[in-house]
């Protein structure tokens, strides 16, 4: 008698790239980004907590952790052959590997979101936005693919290049294999994500978290962006918020390192992303540590914030 195996075929990230169709050198630059995360889980799992002794351009002490994923990270890009630019959010320029060459890619990351909640042992993640050719101050809009990876419980990858949000788990090979195939967010948000002191909320923003509190919204937050945005994706609807405050306009994430390749993440699964005022995807950088408010998460809920701040803040 012959026994068929019915273990159903997992299908890897590179294999999910390929039967996409997608770009041989965009698959080799993901690739090799995935390859970077196991080096970073392991200096999670094993290396020095404490400080580097260093700060990065926004004046922030740097953890030994941060430092040491920047480095796997900005290894493993030189030695994909396929980048032209890059630029980390642990350092103060944009860094040229191909300058000249606008057949290659350029990348903004964040090497490790979230290090300082690795001693209390909380997920942290690494974030990551790609554009084709040598040009990274341009409009988010502008990405051909973005992707991050959280260190939690489980190691997950998720990344889009515009066709559809994609997960992944890492398998006990250390090997990335197909979760959830074109992840999508739907109807009003269920959970909500809210950074910054509510004492320094505007007047919108104030109106706006009470007519969550009212529908019944329930309030999760981790301290952590990556994983709260993948909060909202794997529960497939939700609002993660850092507004601008009283004593800060701007907000505090990082429009290149940070709100940009989520926005992107969440616009290809059917949500959106605003600074309460205009699509996150259509401010135009003109430097690399430019901040901004963020709304992001399901468009129903993201069109009420941006409706409250009109109503209250003109």
């Amino acid at each position: 008698m012959t026994v068929v195996d019915s273990t159903p075929l997992q299908i890897d990230l590179r294999r999910h790239l390929r039967e996409c169709d997608e770009d041989r050198d965009l698959t080799r630059l993901i690739c090799e980004i995935a390859d970077a995360s196991k080096y970073i889980i392991h200096a999670i799992r094993t290396g020095e907590l404490g400080m580097a002794g260093t700060s990065n351009l926004y004046g922030e002490q740097q953890l030994a952790l941060d430092v040491l994923s920047d480095r796997i990270i900005i290894k493993r890009l030189r030695h994909s052959g396929v980048v032209a630019n890059l630029v980390s959010e642990e350092t103060s320029e944009i860094v040229p590997i191909d300058p000249e060459n606008d057949d290659k890619f350029s990348v903004a990351f964040d090497p490790l979101d979230g290090s300082s909640l690795v001693d209390v042992n909380l997920a942290v993640g690494t974030i990551v936005s790609i554009y084709k050719g040598r040009n990274l101050l341009q409009a988010g809009r502008n990405q051909v693919a973005a992707m991050y990876i959280l260190y939690g419980p489980r190691t997950t990858l998720v990344y889009s290049t515009g066709k559809g949000v994609h997960e992944f788990g890492m398998n006990s090979l250390m090997e990335y294999t197909l979760n959830y195939e074109n992840m999508r967010l739907a109807g009003p948000a269920r959970i909500y994500s809210p950074g910054g002191l509510r004492s320094k909320y505007t007047p919108g923003t104030e109106k706006f978290v009470r007519n969550l509190e009212v529908n019944g919204t329930k309030l999760r937050y981790s301290g952590g962006f990556v994983p709260d945005i993948n909060q909202v994706l794997i529960k497939r609807g939700g609002i993660f918020m850092y507004p601008h405050l009283a004593d800060a306009p701007n907000g505090k994430l990082r429009l290149l390192f940070e709100l940009n390749p989520m926005a992107y993440l969440i616009e290809q699964a059917g949500g959106a992303a605003s600074d309460g005022r205009r699509r996150i995807l259509d401010i135009e950088p003109d430097c690399v540590d430019l901040c901004a408010p963020v709304f992001i998460g399901t468009q129903e809920t993201v069109t009420m914030a941006e409706q409250c701040l009109r109503e209250e803040e003109g």
